[in-house]
C-alpha cells in the first residue's frame, strides 16, 4: 500500500495540513498530536517525497555540523553531543549532515560548502574559538546557527556552561580535602572556554590564599595522551603537586595513567579531577571527580533553539548559560580527619 499524507491524516483523525506541518517540525502543532502523527507515519512506513518537499519549501530539512579540528570522531564528548543533536533533529523532522574533521582553512571551507551550496537550513557550531571565523562567516551570510559556547562576539546565539564557576568549585573541593599544591592541565589557548576555565582556577587559588605557580600549569590538547605527558612533567617537579585538575576528562584520565605508572595511587597520593563527565568518568579506576555538563541534553537544546530560529519563531532567550554540577568521586580522595 502506498502511504500518503491523506492515509496518515485519516488514521490520526486530523487534516492533511496538520499532518504535513507536524512532519515538517512546525511548532504550531500540539505536541501530543505531533508525536501521534509521527508514530503512525513510522508504523505505516511513510516515505515523504523529499525532492518535491524541498522544491515547494525551498528548505532542505537538514542541519549541518562539522567535527572541528580540535576533536576526533572517537572523542566521547563529541559522540555524546552528536547523539543528542541527531536524536533531537530527527524529532523535529530534520536530518543531520555531519562532516569529517577538518584542519585550518578546510574547516571553514566545509561550512561554505554546506551553507553556500544550499545543503543545510542551519548549523550547529561546537567547540568555538574565542575569535571564531566560522561564526563570523555565518553572521556575514545571515545563515541560522547556534553555538555550543561563547566567543568575543556577544551577539550570537549560544548555549554554554559556566566553566569558570565549575573550575572554582573543583579548586574549593580540593582545598577542602586538604590540598594546597593544585596544578592545572589547560586546554588549547585558542578555544573560547580555555580562558573561562583557567580564570576559574586562578580565582579559586586567590580565594583560598594559594599562590599561582607557573610550573603548575601545563598545556594540553584535550587528548588522553597529552594529559599523561603533562602529568608526567608535573610529577617530575622537585615539589610536585598533590592534586591535578584537567580542563577536560580525557586529559584527566591520561593524568591518572601517569600517576599509576609512577607507582602512586590516584585519590591517595595524588588527587585527579576533570571537566565534562563523559561516560568513562564513572568507569575509570578510580572513578573520576569532575564537573558535569549535560552534553547530550545540550545537544537537544541546541537543536530546539536552532529550529525555532530557522522557522523565524520568537525565542525567549538565545544566550543560555547553564550552571555546572560538581560530581565528587574517588579520584579526589577523602577529606582529612578533623
Amino acid at each position: 500500500m502506498h502511504v500518503t499524507l491523506k492515509t496518515i491524516a485519516e488514521e490520526a483523525g486530523v487534516s492533511i495540513t496538520t499532518v504535513s506541518r507536524a512532519l515538517a517540525g512546525y511548532g504550531d502543532v500540539n505536541e501530543q498530536t505531533r508525536r501521534r502523527i509521527i508514530e503512525i507515519a513510522e508504523r505505516l512506513g511513510y516515505q515523504p517525497n523529499l525532492a518535491a518537499r524541498h522544491l515547494r519549501s525551498k528548505r532542505t530539512y537538514t542541519i549541518g555540523m562539522v567535527i572541528p579540528r580540535t576533536a576526533h570522531y572517537s572523542d566521547p564528548f563529541f559522540m555524546e553531543l552528536v547523539a543528542g543533536v541527531g536524536k533531537q533533529a530527527s524529532e523535529h523532522g530534520y536530518d543531520l549532515l555531519l562532516s569529517a574533521q577538518m584542519q585550518g582553512e578546510e574547516e571553514l571551507s566545509a561550512y561554505r560548502r554546506m551553507v553556500a551550496g544550499g545543503r543545510v537550513d542551519g548549523m550547529i557550531v561546537a567547540r568555538v574559538l574565542w575569535q571564531d571565523p566560522r561564526i563570523a562567516y555565518l553572521r556575514q551570510v545571515y545563515h541560522p546557527f547556534v553555538a555550543f559556547g561563547r566567543t568575543e562576539d556577544p551577539a550570537h546565539p549560544y548555549i554554554d556552561v559556566d566553566g569558570a564557576e565549575g573550575m572554582y568549585q573543583l579548586v574549593a573541593h580540593l582545598v577542602e580535602y586538604g590540598h594546597e599544591r593544585i596544578a592545572l592541565i589547560q586546554s588549547p589557548r585558542e578555544l573560547a572556554f580555555t580562558a573561562d576555565r583557567c580564570g576559574g582556577y586562578r580565582r579559586g587559588l586567590e580565594a583560598f590564599d594559594l599562590p599561582y605557580r607557573e610550573e603548575y600549569v601545563i598545556q594540553g590538547n584535550l587528548t588522553r595522551h597529552s594529559g599523561r605527558l603533562a602529568a608526567e612533567k608535573l610529577l617530575a617537579l622537585p615539589t610536585p603537586p598533590s592534586a591535578i585538575i584537567a580542563c577536560n576528562d580525557l586529559m584527566a584520565l591520561g593524568a591518572s595513567e601517569a600517576v599509576h605508572a609512577r607507582g602512586l595511587r590516584v585519590g591517595r597520593d595524588v588527587a585527579i579531577a576533570g571537566f565534562d563527565d563523559i561516560p568513562e568518568a564513572t568507569t575509570a579506576t578510580p572513578p573520576l571527580t569532575t564537573v558535569r555538563q549535560p552534553i547530550y541534553g545540550i545537544g537537544h537544546r541546541l537543536v530546539d533553539m536552532l529550529v525555532r530560529l530557522m522557522q523565524h519563531e520568537e525565542v525567549d532567550n538565545t544566550q543560555v548559560l547553564l550552571q555546572p554540577e560538581l560530581v565528587i568521586r574517588a579520584s579526589s580522595g577523602t577529606p582529612p580527619t578533623r
